[in-house]
């Protein structure tokens, strides 16, 4: 079982997470695909051929509404007309904005690369039932649950200090090197894009990219 000290560990203060990034200044700079490039401890779980024309790397927190909405509105399309075709290669980072998304990307990277996007994704979609309960933990094991983990290997997870700080390191290198300061933040081939963006919204630089 997690002890309480370990739920506030994991779960603080979400004001005290939200004010560090809100505390930053708001830049609109592009990034070096170079330094882009460079991954975090984990390594990076990539969606779509290394060859691709286009290279779209999201930092998001499970906890942020808007991103939530990105991944249930555009995702798919950009999925099936760009990623599955070959057209984009597609990284989530790592951006939690309070502990309950840094327990939510832990739990995401526990079970090897191939859960990654399945548990995300099911948190994404899951998110009102989850972030926005009285217990979200119960209920962030309650979700795990479908995704085959027993309570001893959800507990473990979240014990793992090793993960946690690799998860945060991926967004620590956000907010120093890229001055992520929201989510979702994209950077499409270098260039940033801040805020939940449509697919049209999407395409008119996405498509200009592929010579399209």
């Amino acid at each position: 079982m997690i002890t309480r000290r370990q739920a506030l560990h994991l779960l603080g203060t979400v004001a005290g997470s939200a004010a560090l990034v809100s505390s930053l200044p708001a830049l609109a700079q592009n990034a070096s695909v170079a330094d882009l490039a460079v991954q975090g401890p984990l390594g990076d779980v990539v969606l779509g051929p290394e060859n691709a024309k286009v290279t779209i790397i999201e930092y998001a927190s499970l906890t942020c509404s808007h991103c939530a909405n990105f991944h249930a509105t555009t995702y798919p399309e950009l999925k099936k007309r760009y990623i599955d075709t070959g057209k984009v290669r597609f990284v989530l980072r790592e951006f939690p904005l309070d502990p309950l998304a840094t327990a939510g990307f832990m739990l995401a990277r526990c079970d090897g690369d191939a859960k990654y996007y399945p548990v995300s994704d099911m948190l994404f979609d899951q998110q009102k039932n989850w972030a926005f309960t009285d217990k979200p933990l119960d209920a962030l094991r309650q979700l795990l649950r479908q995704a085959g983990f027993s309570q001893e290997k959800f507990d473990a997870c979240l014990r793992d200090q090793k993960l946690y700080d690799a998860v945060n390191a991926v967004k620590n290198r956000g907010i120093e090197t890229f001055k992520v300061d929201s989510t979702p933040t994209f950077f499409i081939n270098g260039q940033r894009q801040a805020g939940s963006m449509s697919i049209d919204e999407l395409e008119k630089i996405i498509k200009p990219l592929l010579g399209e």
